[in-house]
């Protein structure tokens, strides 16, 4: 049977964050979300797009809990404020959407100087989830779901060198590369909070072939024929409720142990099922030396994701 957001339970008493919240998937989430009644908070680099988006959550859904609180990705000390801002407003977080990204554009660093992609994608979104660990778990069902992209296949390896700025620089296989490093952490964390006997599930998902903003956010954010060709694009993906709804399943499903990878069971498009991602993404050492790159890129000890953990 086709899965689809009426088979979803109610979220009700259940807080969940979602990043890029604003438009396009990351919005179609967070609006089915609020709808099933969870306490909803959209993580957004752009105060001001977020309360537009909570406003047309609220239109659709007039009860519904949303907040809007700001993060940059791209801004480490960001990220650590809007965690210390969740632990001391929330008594729990329930959901961690690690959705927001930006896809192939011109060459770019983060604050902190890494490659805009990478450190986006994967390094402020790793920050986030062991940021936010004693906030999680404290309640019924806790999971973070990482959303990767079919794009990861073109990486037919982790390549740290190329991520760390060897001097090379390619649109799409650092985009590549940034959906790769999403897969290996979110099967990694899985597999290190539950060998400390944690409650939480990590899994991954795709949306297929969807229509999103990231051509906007992207490598012809500047054009000006941009938003004619994503028009264009998008006329062939499948619309952003149907994009949004692996996120939906990973986050929901009852049946899920944690490690997997949910995405259009046809492939690009369809309804959402367990599939599986490419065999560089289930690279154990691989996983393991990105792990300890991210802690230090992250200005995170080895042993302080411990104790943020054991504090749950």
């Amino acid at each position: 049977m086709d899965w689809t957001i009426d088979n979803m339970p109610s979220m009700r008493g259940m807080t969940a964050i979602v990043t890029g919240a604003n438009s396009g998937i990351g919005w179609e989430a967070a609006k089915v979300l609020a709808a099933r009644h969870a306490r909803v908070i959209l993580a957004v680099r752009s105060v001001e797009r977020g309360a537009a988006a909570k406003n047309r959550i609220l239109a659709e859904a007039p009860q519904a809990d949303v907040a809007v609180m700001r993060i940059d990705l791209a801004d480490l000390p960001s990220v650590q404020a809007f965690a210390d801002e969740v632990m001391e407003r929330e008594r729990k977080v329930n959901l961690l959407v690690n959705n927001a990204g930006v896809m192939a554009p011109s060459y770019q660093r983060t604050k902190q100087g890494l490659e805009l992609q990478f450190g986006t994608n994967h390094i402020g979104h790793f920050a986030l989830t062991l940021r936010l660990l004693p906030a999680l778990c404290k309640g019924r069902g806790a999971r973070v779901v990482t959303v990767s992209s079919m794009a990861h296949t073109m990486a037919k390896a982790l390549d740290i060198p190329y991520l760390c700025g060897d001097g090379r620089y390619r649109r799409f296989a650092s985009y590549a590369q940034s959906k790769l490093a999403n897969l290996l952490f979110a099967y990694e964390l899985q597999r290190r909070v539950q060998s400390r006997g944690l409650a939480l599930q990590s899994i991954a998902a795709h949306p297929g072939f969807a229509a999103t903003s990231l051509l906007d956010n992207g490598m012809f954010a500047k054009s000006t024929w941009v938003r004619p060709f994503a028009r264009w694009v998008n006329r062939f993906a499948q619309p952003s409720e149907m994009g949004a709804l692996p996120t939906l399943y990973a986050a929901t499903h009852p049946d899920l142990v944690g490690g997997e990878y949910i995405g259009p069971v046809g492939g690009m498009r369809g309804y959402p099922g367990i599939v599986r991602s490419s065999d560089a993404s289930y690279d154990v050492d691989a996983a393991k030396r990105l792990w300890d790159l991210s802690l230090e890129l992250a200005n995170i000890r080895p042993d302080d994701w411990i104790a943020l953990a054991d504090t749950m």
